[in-house]
C-alpha cells in the first residue's frame, strides 16, 4: 500500500512524491504525481513543451509551493526549503548568472553561499573552469559570454557544493558536441557517486545514453515509466527502435485520448 499524507519519507530514496499536483486558476499544471526515485540513479524526465516538466522541477526545488500533495528530496519535504537548499543543485534552462561579475566571482560567490573555504572553493573551480574549457575566460565579464559558456558556468554552480541531488533542466543546450560529452561524462561520474541526477531534456538520444529510469509527463500526468529498454518495449517499437520513437509513440497515443476543454490549454 502507498504511504499516505504525513507519513514519514522513504529514506531509501533521493526524491518521493504523493499526489504532487499544482494548479494555476482552473488549470493542471501537475496532477497526482507519484515518483520514487532512488539515490545514484539517473531519471530522464520527458514530456511535451507544456506537459508540467519545468513546474515539477520547480517545486522540487522549492522555488513553487504545490496546490496539494507533498514530496521529499534528500529526507526532507519540499516544504521546509533549508533544509532542502543544501542538499541540491539546479540548472534551470537559463542558469542564473551575474553578468556583471566574472565567471570565477560566480563561482566564489556561489561557494561562498554554501560555507565552501575559499582555498577549497578556489581549487575546485579552477578544476571545473579547465574542465569546461572556461580557464582563458574565466576573469572575463559574463556578460560578454555566448550561450555555450553561460551553460557551462550555470553547470558548475549547480554541483560546486557536491549536492546530494542535481536537477537539471536541458543542460546540453547550446553546447558543441565536445562540451555536451564533457557534461555526459559528468553526469555519469555524478551517478558513480551515488548522486542522483534528475535530467530534463528534449534531446532524447542524451536520455537514452545515460538515464537508468525514465519518466513521460503529458498534460500534467505521469503516462508512463520504467528504464528506457522498457519504454521502447511498452511502445511496441522495433529493437532498433530509439527512445524518440518511443515517446513519440507513447505521447501520441495520450494525444488520441479524448480530453475535457478544460484540459486542453496547459501552462
Amino acid at each position: 500500500m502507498s504511504p499516505g499524507p504525513h507519513d514519514a519519507p522513504d529514506r531509501s530514496l533521493a526524491i518521493e512524491t504523493r499526489g504532487l499536483t499544482k494548479r494555476f486558476g482552473d488549470v493542471d499544471a501537475v496532477t497526482d504525481l507519484d515518483l520514487a526515485i532512488p539515490a545514484g540513479v539517473v531519471y530522464g524526465f520527458l514530456g511535451p513543451n507544456g506537459s508540467g516538466k519545468t513546474t515539477t522541477m520547480r517545486m522540487l526545488t522549492t522555488l513553487t509551493r504545490p496546490t496539494s500533495g507533498e514530496a521529499f528530496v534528500a529526507g526532507s519535504p519540499i516544504t521546509d526549503r533549508d533544509a532542502v537548499i543544501d542538499h541540491i543543485g539546479y540548472l534551470p534552462e537559463s542558469p542564473p548568472v551575474f553578468e556583471e561579475l566574472t565567471a570565477r566571482e560566480n563561482l566564489r560567490y556561489v561557494a561562498s553561499l554554501h560555507d565552501i573555504p575559499r582555498s577549497q572553493a578556489d581549487a575546485e573551480i579552477d578544476e571545473y573552469l579547465e574542465r569546461f574549457g572556461l580557464a582563458d575566460a574565466a576573469d572575463r565579464r559574463v556578460e560578454g559570454y555566448s550561450k555555450g559558456m553561460r551553460q557551462k558556468l550555470g553547470l558548475v554552480q549547480a554541483i560546486i557544493h557536491d549536492p546530494d541531488v542535481i536537477f537539471l533542466d536541458e543542460p546540453t543546450s547550446g553546447l558543441d558536441p565536445r562540451a555536451a560529452r564533457t557534461v555526459k561524462d559528468l553526469i555519469a561520474e555524478l551517478a558513480d557517486r551515488d548522486v542522483t541526477i534528475f535530467l530534463s531534456t528534449h534531446i532524447l538520444s542524451v536520455v537514452d545514453e545515460l538515464a537508468d529510469r525514465v519518466a513521460v509527463l503529458h498534460d500534467g500526468e505521469l503516462v508512463a515509466e520504467g528504464s528506457p529498454d522498457e519504454l521502447k518495449h511498452r511502445a511496441e517499437s522495433t529493437v532498433e527502435s530509439t527512445l524518440e520513437d518511443a515517446f513519440l509513440r507513447i505521447t501520441d497515443d495520450h494525444d488520441d485520448e479524448p480530453v475535457e476543454p478544460e484540459d486542453e490549454v496547459m501552462a
